[in-house]
């Protein structure tokens, strides 16, 4: 039995992916969650053997999460499953760890041959690809080759960028991260300058640019 948690901020597409998943023999769904920290918390309790992953995800998006699941080794295969598909998110999260992407617009089949792919050690790209961006994704040397500033970041302060673009507050974030509000004020600063930006609304700009937070502009 494949033991799968589902991760989207949206409660009718969980409920529709469990649906669809559970129609299989072969496939248990054993938790939900809204956010990344929740999904993160689930999977260090259930150790599922996939994650089932939107990239849209409050507080902590889908990309985080997927590179936090990978660095703790956790026993837990990545699926990200999402509306969105360029090919550098693509890009971006096979090589934080990710084993296989997704595009919501896919058909059932596809979605249960993803599950047991990855399950199995393999990996998996949506046939909605055209060739060449499979090829691309696929390809080791063009996944490691270069890294742009936003991904030059840490992990907290990627993080803390997203936090900001969705309107926390230092002190909110502070709280958030259980951390001090001159820590944040630090992260701020430092990513201003890494980011070469000059105000909070350079950093959101910057933010929605690069996917670290999917807000509409």
């Amino acid at each position: 039995m494949i033991r799968v948690v589902i991760a989207d901020d949206h409660h009718l597409v969980r409920q529709g992916i469990r649906a669809l998943l559970e129609k299989s023999d072969d496939i248990q769904v054993t938790g939900e969650a809204a956010d990344g920290h929740a999904a993160l918390e689930l999977v260090r309790t259930l150790q599922p053997e996939v994650l089932v992953l939107d990239i849209a995800l409050p507080q902590l998006n889908g990309v985080e999460t997927a590179r936090r699941v990978a660095s703790e080794r956790l026993n837990t295969r990545v699926l990200i499953l999402s509306m969105y598909g360029d090919e550098t998110l693509v890009r971006q999260t096979l090589r934080y760890g990710a084993r296989g992407y997704l595009l919501k617009q896919s058909v059932v089949e596809e979605l249960l041959e993803a599950v047991r792919t990855i399950h199995q050690g393999g990996l998996f790209l949506s046939s909605k690809f055209p060739p060449s961006v499979r090829a691309a994704c696929l390809n080791p040397e063009t996944n490691t080759s270069f890294l742009s500033a936003i991904e030059r970041l840490t992990s907290r302060e990627r993080e803390v960028l997203q936090l900001v673009a969705e309107g926390d507050t230092s002190k909110a974030i502070a709280l958030k991260l259980g951390l001090s509000e001159k820590t944040i004020e630090k992260h701020r600063s430092h990513l201003m300058k890494k980011l070469d930006v000059h105000d909070t609304a350079g950093l959101v700009r910057t933010a929605i640019k690069h996917r670290v937070t999917f807000l509409e502009t």
